[in-house]
């Protein structure tokens, strides 16, 4: 993992160190001592450059209490939670309590002109559509669409649109200003108006550096000296020194307290191991065979606290000829990255882990008491090898000590910026030869004392700690990191000491021990002849050194003394500083610093800078070449050319020191460790294979190696490659110590359409305030913006502890970045820019000039495309002519049934226990209806053509009261009644629909009368001004003199109100004749007759599930089982089981009813033991918008054990104009699947593609059209007809359309275009209705009942809801299926826009805890799919998305409650 070389300590930033301040000129420094703190620096620039931006107020996300404390999802009661299927369109739950209600129509101007006012201030372009019913910008538009007259929005309680001041919208209002303020100029843009929404191209800047050096040169290292008793292998010299010197120590292992526990002697080393080897060879078996093998690998498992061990461990292994791959103690099964190290084991086929006693202890165990098998890990045998294990090797048993060779010594195992783990193989020849190389550019001699803080397990601290240590016979003292933790001062005590010569260590351990220098006045460091500065590569350490120096110069440390180095796992150590006799003086004055400018770096330019700049990156050298390596430096990408000399590239390495491959992966290793470096004529530079270290620098004057940073922390940015190292570090110059806990901050990039993306995550210091850590947040964003030149993707706030560490302390970079993807890290804050970074969008679309109506009629015909139209089965050649025609009036109907069949059972109403509660054969419904009927002309003393509002319960009741005000010639509306537990939402819908009727009288039950006149209703409504109110309970059994007979067909019939989902009410008028129509058309397509049984499980107050409730029986005399929807909440298998129960061949639902089975089924199918549902020919959903195919499916694969048949579950399609355009049916082909692109979809056309194609999106047939109804699409804007498989609007004409919206005033113009709409070319004389709809007409390989080719219809959505962005059309339903699939935890999600913002809201089901991830995960899978940025996040509880009874989202009611601060989320992101 990379990180800044201060992992988990406070910083020492800032001005707290009063160091002076001297500019450097050229790359030559000043004298050491004179060095201010590189970090005093940097945050220098850092402040000058946050002095640069005004302080601009930036919104800042609203939390809800409960998820700043972080406490429990238990301790949080949701609010009352009444059920969607109750109540029409309101904000579930939302109890939103009006001050003045309507009082009567004499309100309605002032309060349609107060709302045009409020609209045209809050509410500007939110979304504008061609078809009236949008919401246009501007007022004059309003005006001008007289829409709002018939659209009685719902809420009429906020009577001035939504309250300007509310917080939302001033935080809105913030987001809108840093939004408009000029950003980086976008790319040059370009765009095809075609399908191909062609992403940008980043377009290289004329202007950018480029380099203008010649080519370099291989660089060669000095050679290997020849030493004359040099061992011929590692292994030689251990024997040497354990036979010749055995009582030398060869290793010190020190305890917490810094004691030293025990001193291993060569002696000791050389006797242990050989027991060892011996033991591994011959006493392990498994079924009678050797468990090793020469070669084998083998695992060694030991704790940074015991280097005896672990040294035995590797060079006992060494002895056995066996190859020990060193890896960390798995302490859980869920360590970060022990997963990928399991797969390591596995393929390198490791079966034996070698550990120390104390250690397999603290190992987990299974119930067997073995330790367990880690996730992903292959089976291991566990050997401990404390002495007690070992056996004494046979008297004539010695090892082969062998001459080094090309075989696998060890397997260093590393993490790749993935996370992926690789192994790689160091050969016994390298093995040595970088022991040679070490000794030398060291100039280690015998018995030398060395003092080791890393790891010993790998990299530096292995390379000198452990074996080069051996062959030169010195005293390591190792110093465990636990010891570090406690007293940072341990290594340099433990220098002074053991008067130690060598001390190898990290930037990080200089820097611990500055901050605990001031207790120890007696160290004295002249000892040190060298102090290696392992991670020297890294530019930030640089700022460590001159700090140590400053303070410790005094105390004996001499300038030349810090070495830093420069290593990688692939090419073990590259390049090291080195002083001594006869060297060039520039090590005495502590090396080279070469200031950089960061922009120039970002083009891989090497340009010298001022100081006074304030985007500069100080480099120090890490001294020269390896003896006996060469080195040259490549281009990063592509083919390795060589790079000029002002140039930086990644550093390659020739040498016989280097690793050999990655185990097993012969496909990188050749890419890797075999690299060809070539001139740019593409002449190989060396017969050599070189090997890429993942080091990205330069080499600098008198041929010095400068590293300005690491491949794997490299991210490329529009072209321009930025360090993750150096913007870590401009982040820890804002005044990081206040907020970040320990300095500890990971930085990554993640891919988001198509380009690297910049995240910052930090843990949050426990005691920083929302408010603060918010405005350090903005400040980092300012910071990097400015010093780097690049925008930060999302910068999230951790709380403190919670990263995943690697395994010193450090931050796990990719297991971060995995758990960032997966939604996993739990951030407690979140800001998101992607308005700045995401440069890359295709330009918006450009609406051509528009092709006139004509010229797309001769496009079509010259294309050979047919005009989209379509009809269903003729219906005047049909043989029910006659019937029909007596059959006008559902009045006479109902008479002629009551003389032919009185008895005939036409509904049977089932209760929640699924007994029937009751039922109603044609008589008796007959009698109730007059019984109604002589109450409505006596009691309530109503006129023909009086309004009569009927509010029921799902029953009966409701059926015999509408016929009564037929009988009585009133005009009946069908309106749901109000919930008892949430009155504040739903009864002002039932006033509104009350008034706007103009309904003189209301038929109710004595419960709801009550209901409607209680003090609780007084509070939501004004119940002085209900009309009469009647109950039909006790009514006296009365005959009616005559039963009124309409004069003509044409006269209203009754009057059907729904809320659509943008919230609009709007009622449709239905004549006499439309209604018959209607039936029969119904009955034909489903053959409906007296002896068949259909089930119901819809509401009956609109639409088609009106018609099926109230009408169809009495029509074709058939019996509806009635199922009240209401009922499913207590008794979810009711509406199956009475399928099953009455084998009923035809079967109504909604799609909410269809999600209540599916989720409450799908797990307890113990409730549906001996149901059969194989009776089902045709299950139809009602719907009025596109079908939900996820949802039939998962419903169709459910219950197709209970004998359900897929091809059974269908689709219907009705609006306004027309209730029922679409319908399955009985006889017919099935429903039809095509593939479209959604990406043409949103430029209004329509491209077949294959299933599974990116940017697929399903689309069924919304069943078969109905027999009398002729279907055309028309074009949006020019009217004008549009060709097969072309989008535009579904229009309809019918002999059952509706005649008109019941408007308070009878708009004529309103009236005329959405109910008598002409085409503008080709047939003009056709009177059609605009159903409002999206959709396409295909004509299929398929023939229907009349063995005609089948024209399918596909409905893509309402043209109000759609949202316009970036000038193409959106439907929300795509934007909310893609965020439901980003996040398990998402269970709803609804979007829409506020003042061209996108808004998108989700419902979290989990943790509070997981809220904030999803803000990130929501905004990239837009922008991925959809190519939109998404403006605002915000994330609700579970069932805050209102939706009505057919199930579908509420979405202007949703934004409303939004903006008038109702919804309280857990937590709203504004996205920069």
């Amino acid at each position: 993992s990379h990180g800044l070389p201060w992992g988990e300590m406070p910083l020492p930033i800032g001005p707290s160190m009063n160091l002076p301040r001297t500019f450097c000129v050229k790359g030559r420094r000043a004298p050491r001592s004179a060095q201010p703190s590189r970090n005093y620096v940097h945050t220098e620039a850092v402040q000058a450059a946050l002095a640069k931006y005004k302080e601009r107020k930036m919104p800042m996300p609203s939390k809800r209490r409960s998820v700043l404390v972080h406490s429990s999802v238990e301790t949080y009661t949701p609010p009352d939670t009444s059920s969607a299927s109750e109540d029409e369109g309101s904000l579930r739950r939302q109890g939103r309590i009006t001050s003045t209600p309507f009082q009567s129509h004499s309100n309605v101007e002032p309060w349609l002109n107060r709302v045009i006012q409020g609209s045209s201030t809050s509410s500007s372009a939110s979304s504008t559509s061609s078809h009236p019913g949008g919401k246009p910008a501007a007022a004059s538009n309003l005006m001008a669409h007289a829409q709002l007259v018939f659209v009685l929005l719902i809420q009429y309680v906020h009577l001035t649109g939504v309250p300007v001041n509310s917080r939302v919208s001033s935080k809105i209002q913030q987001l809108l200003n840093t939004l408009k303020r000029p950003k980086r100029p976008p790319l040059k843009e370009f765009f095809v108006d075609d399908f191909e929404e062609l992403l940008e191209v980043q377009q290289p800047d004329p202007n950018q550096p480029k380099p203008e050096g010649g080519e370099m040169t291989a660089l060669k290292g000095e050679p290997l000296g020849v030493v004359t008793n040099w061992p011929p292998s590692l292994l030689a010299a251990l024997q040497r020194w354990g036979t010749t010197q055995p009582k030398t120590p060869c290793l010190t292992a020190l305890d917490t307290t810094g004691k030293a526990i025990y001193t291993l002697t060569y002696g000791k080393l050389w006797s242990r191991s050989l027991k060892l080897a011996y033991t591994l060879l011959n006493k392990l078996t498994s079924k009678n065979e050797p468990l090793l093998k020469p070669g084998h690998r083998v695992a060694l498992v030991f704790p940074n606290s015991d280097p005896v061990m672990f040294m035995v461990a590797f060079y006992g292994c060494l002895l056995a000829d066996l190859v020990p791959v060193p890896i960390e103690v798995p302490l859980t099964r869920k360590d970060a990255g022990s997963q990928q190290i399991g797969f390591l084991l596995g393929s390198c086929g490791v079966t034996l882990a070698l550990t120390t006693d104390v250690c397999q202890k603290g190992l987990p165990k299974a119930q067997t008491g073995e330790v367990v098998t880690f996730k992903g890990w292959p089976r291991l045998v566990w050997f401990v090898i404390d002495g007690k294990h070992l056996a004494k090797p046979a008297k004539d048993w010695h090892p082969q000590v062998r001459d080094a060779s090309a075989d696998i010594a060890y397997i260093e195992y590393k993490t790749s910026k993935e996370g992926s783990t690789m192994g790689i193989t160091i050969s016994h020849a390298s093995m040595l030869a970088h022991c040679h190389a070490l000794t030398q550019a060291c100039g280690y001699s015998e018995a030398e004392t060395l003092t080791n803080v890393l790891d010993f397990k790998r990299d530096a601290g292995l390379w000198h700690g452990i074996l080069t240590s051996v062959m030169n016979r010195m005293h390591v003292v190792s110093i465990p990191y636990a010891l570090m933790k406690v007293n940072p001062l341990s290594w340099i005590q433990k220098v002074c000491s053991y008067k130690a010569r060598v001390a190898v260590v990290k930037s990080r351990d200089m820097h611990w021990s500055l901050l605990a220098q001031r207790d120890q006045r007696d160290v004295n460091l002249s000892s040190l002849r060298m102090l290696i500065v392992a991670d020297g590569a890294n530019p930030w350490s640089i700022s460590s050194c001159d700090a140590f120096l400053n303070v410790f110069q005094s105390r004996g440390l001499r300038p030349e003394v810090i070495c830093p180095c420069a290593s990688s796992s692939e090419a073990l150590t590259v390049a090291i500083r080195r002083c001594g006799a006869g060297r060039l003086n520039w090590a005495e004055r502590g090396g080279y610093q070469s200031v950089l400018s960061m922009n120039c770096l970002s083009y891989n330019v090497i340009r010298v800078d001022t100081e006074e700049k304030l985007s500069v990156l100080t480099v120090q050298d890490v001294g020269q070449v390896m003896p006996g390596a060469n080195v040259c430096v490549v281009k990063v990408d592509g083919t390795p050319y060589l790079c000029k000399t002002d140039e930086v590239g990644e550093i390659c390495v020739n040498s016989g020191a280097t690793g050999t491959a990655y185990y097993g992966l012969l496909g990188i290793t050749k890419n890797v460790f075999e690299t060809i470096p070539v001139t740019a004529a593409g002449v190989p530079v060396s017969d050599q294979p070189f090997t890429r270290t993942g080091l990205v620098g330069f080499i600098g004057p008198d041929s010095l190696v400068f590293v300005v940073g690491k491949l794997d922390g490299l991210m490329v940015v529009n072209i321009r490659k930025h360090n993750a190292d150096d913007v870590v570090a401009t982040a820890l110059a804002v005044e990081p110590m206040k907020f970040v806990y320990r300095g500890r901050i990971a930085v990554f990039s993640v891919t988001v359409l198509h380009d690297d993306r910049i995240v910052l995550v930090a843990e949050q210091r426990p005691d920083a305030s929302e408010e603060d850590s918010f405005q350090w947040m903005s400040r980092v964003l300012q910071a990097i913006d400015s010093i780097h030149q690049v925008g930060v993707y999302c910068l999230a706030l951790v709380p403190a502890n919670t990263l995943p560490k690697a395994p010193l302390g450090g931050i796990h970079i990719s297991e971060t970045k995995q758990r960032f993807l997966e939604g996993a890290l739990h951030p407690c804050n979140v800001l998101m820019c992607p308005h700045t970074c995401v440069t890359n969008l295709p330009k918006p679309r450009q609406k051509q000039p528009d092709v006139g109506p004509a010229s797309m009629i001769v496009g079509n015909l010259v294309a050979g495309k047919r005009i989209a139209q379509a009809s269903g089965r003729d219906v005047t050649q049909l043989e029910d002519n006659d019937q029909a025609r007596k059959f006008l009036y559902l009045a006479d109907v109902l008479q002629w049934r009551v003389q032919t069949t009185p008895d005939h059972p036409l509904f049977l109403l089932l209760n929640s226990k699924g007994t029937v509660a009751s039922t109603a054969s044609c008589i008796q419904l007959h009698k109730k209806a007059e019984r109604v009927a002589a109450a409505l002309m006596e009691k309530g003393r109503l006129n023909v053509g009086d309004h009569v509002a009927l509010v029921y319960p799902p029953g009966v009741d409701l059926i015999a009261t509408f016929y009564g005000c037929l009988y009585a010639g009133c005009i009946p509306i069908t309106v749901r009644p109000p919930h008892p537990q949430n009155l504040a939402t739903t009864l002002p819908t039932v006033k509104m629909i009350v008034e706007v009727s103009k309904s003189a009288c209301i038929l109710t039950t004595q419960g709801i009368m009550k209901l409607l006149k209680s003090k609780e209703a007084a509070t939501a409504v004004d119940i002085k001004t209900w009309p009469t109110i009647l109950d039909t309970d006790d009514i006296p059994k009365k005959k009616v003199a005559n039963i009124f007979r309409p004069p003509s067909p044409d006269m209203l019939a009754y009057l059907d109100f729904s809320v659509s989902t943008t919230g609009i009410l709007a009622g449709v008028k239905m004549s006499h004749a439309a209604t018959s129509a209607l039936c029969r058309s119904v009955k034909l397509q489903c053959e409906l007759y007296p002896s068949r049984q259909i089930a119901i499980c819809l509401d009956p107050y609109c639409g088609l599930g009106f018609a099926l409730w109230c009408l169809c029986s009495v029509y074709s005399g058939h019996q509806s089982i009635l199922v009240p929807p209401l009922e499913l909440e207590s008794n979810v298998s009711l509406w199956l089981s009475a399928v099953s129960q009455y084998k009923v061949r035809v079967t109504f639902c909604s799609y909410s009813v269809m999600e209540m089975c599916t989720k409450g089924l799908g797990t307890q199918t113990d409730i549906l033991r001996g149901v059969n549902l194989s009776c089902v020919r045709t299950c139809m959903v009602v719907a009025e918008e596109r079908p939900r195919i996820a949802l039939t499916q998962s419903f169709s694969k459910l219950f197709k054990d209970l004998g359900l048949s897929a091809r059974s579950v269908s689709t219907t399609f009705g609006c306004r104009v027309n209730v029922a355009i679409c319908l399955q049916g009985t006889a017919g082909p099935d429903p039809t699947t095509v593939y479209v692109d959604m990406r043409a979809l949103r430029h209004d056309r329509v491209r077949l593609v294959e299933r599974g194609s990116p940017h697929s999106l399903p689309l069924m047939e919304s069943g078969k059209i109905l027999p009398g109804v002729k279907v055309i699409i028309a074009h949006t804007e020019t009217k004008g007809p549009l060709g097969d498989s072309h989008l535009g609007e579904i229009w309809v004409s019918s002999p059952h359309n509706a005649t008109g919206y019941y408007t308070v005033y009878g708009e004529e113009a309103l009236h005329a275009d959405h109910f008598s709409a002409r085409l503008s070319f080709g047939d003009t004389q056709t009177v059609w209705a605009r159903t409002g709809y999206l959709g396409f007409l295909r004509r299929t390989e398929l023939t229907d009942a009349s063995g005609e080719r089948h024209d399918a219809l596909y409905v893509v959505g309402s043209l109000d809801e759609t949202l316009e962005l970036r000038g193409m059309r959106y439907h929300p339903i795509d934007i909310e299926t893609s965020v439901i699939r980003a996040h398990k935890s998402i269970a709803e999600c609804a979007v829409f826009t506020w003042t061209n913002l996108l808004v998108v809201v989700v419902e979290l089901e989990g943790s509070e805890q997981e809220a904030l991830d999803l803000v990130a995960l929501v905004t990239n899978v837009v922008l991925e799919e959809h190519y939109l940025i998404v403006g605002v996040v915000v994330i609700v509880d579970p069932g805050v998305i209102p939706i009505n009874s057919r199930g579908e989202k509420q979405r202007m009611h949703l934004r409303d409650g939004f903006l008038a601060d109702q919804l309280d989320p857990i937590y709203v992101a504004y996205n920069m």
